[in-house]
């Protein structure tokens, strides 16, 4: 098939019918709108059933009761509206049914703005709603690969019984790039042996997420992290980029994986000898690719669009071993390529260090920066 010229958010809606997306549930929020507004035609078209509810509260509750079907369900929103759904995320957790969640970031905490962000990698990466649970996330850095991930999502949704994130910020929705879409895939007519039925149906089964023995609570929860370790094991995605002979190492999802890329190349040109390790599965998170570089390189430098928040798991990995950096912007504001770079270079320049938070470093330059 030809490439074509299309928006991040409506290449996800598209890649999602495409994918087998039997019923959608949604609220609008910039900078996310675009997808739910796609979806609003061509769900009628292909008669599917398509609902904006009423709030996002609505609207991850009824994603919760079609998933228990066995359907291919989703439901796509912005930071504050995601945070609206966490109760019904893990309710859907807790009951081990499959659903996809887009999570379009924007600027915050609070209402924030509408402008690109990623302050969202804890609330969804680290569980967000209550309980013991994980999602698997997934981070594009372009419109192709979220079409890519948007089919992913939904085969490992059903391959787990989870919910699948893709996690993507505002500059990707927005933005519009040639892309290749899929083909449309049949949908499924069988129905999960684990999917609610009436009586009518054979012997009556009800999907439920109350378990009020504890005991048997943590049953459930030890079936839960069995089926994560499995998920940790088989589905872990990444990007390298210039690490065979790295001996500095710049770490970035998204976004920011992408304008590191681009500072990555310009350092290579002045003849720095440092690599792009750009997850894509931030979680399951890539620790043992980062654990191996770890024993080979002098430092690493993390990039992110928040205040460090993926810092924290690279520092896990890194366990003090070698010296970690930090840069950020927050608040909707998108780093420069010039400015990744001047911290590569900062970083080669050094002194190394492992003493301190990296974070409190990178604090006291951007408050000289932007006073």
């Amino acid at each position: 098939m030809a490439k074509e010229l299309i928006k991040g958010n409506t290449a996800v809606a598209e890649a999602a019918l495409r994918a087998g997306l039997e019923a959608y549930f949604g609220y609008p929020i910039t900078p996310q709108t675009e997808l739910l507004e796609h979806l609003s035609a061509r769900m009628p078209e292909l008669g599917r059933p398509f609902v904006q509810a009423e709030s996002e509260l609505g609207a991850i509750n009824m994603v919760y009761g079609a998933a228990c079907t066995g359907k291919r369900v989703m439901t796509s929103s912005s930071s504050p509206g995601v945070s609206l759904m966490m109760e019904g995320l893990s309710y859907i957790a807790g009951t081990e049914v499959p659903a996809v969640l887009v999570d379009v970031v924007r600027g915050g905490p609070g209402l924030g703005n509408i402008a690109p962000a990623q302050g969202d990698y804890n609330q969804i990466v680290h569980g967000g709603g209550h309980g013991d649970y994980h999602m698997i996330v997934l981070a594009p850095a372009s419109v192709q690969e979220a079409i890519d991930l948007t089919v992913l999502a939904f085969d490992l949704a059903e391959k787990y019984r989870s919910i699948t994130a893709i996690l993507l910020d505002g500059s990707i929705g927005q933005m519009m790039e040639p892309a290749e879409l899929p083909p449309f895939q049949p949908l499924k007519t069988d129905v999960p042996d684990w999917a609610v039925r009436g009586k009518g149906d054979g012997e009556k089964r009800i999907l439920t997420s109350i378990n009020l023995d504890p005991p048997a609570q943590e049953v459930m929860n030890l079936r839960l992290m069995t089926r994560w370790e499995e998920i940790e094991a088989n589905e872990v995605r990444y990007k390298e980029y210039f690490l065979d002979d790295a001996e500095y190492v710049v770490v970035g999802f998204g976004t920011a994986g992408r304008i590191a890329l681009s500072a990555v190349r310009a350092a290579r040109d002045k003849g720095i000898k440092v690599g792009l390790l750009r997850p894509i599965t931030v979680a399951p998170f890539p620790k043992d690719v980062l654990d191996d570089l770890t024993k080979r390189v002098k430092g690493f430098l993390v990039v992110e669009m928040n205040s460090g928040q993926m810092l924290e798991d690279v520092r896990l990995v890194v366990r003090g071993r070698k010296p970690v950096e930090f840069f950020g912007r927050m608040g909707g504001v998108v780093p420069f390529p010039d400015e990744v770079l001047t911290e590569i270079e900062r970083l080669v320049e050094g002194p190394l260090t492992t003493e301190g938070h990296p974070r409190e470093r990178w604090l006291a330059r951007l408050r000289e920066t932007i006073g």
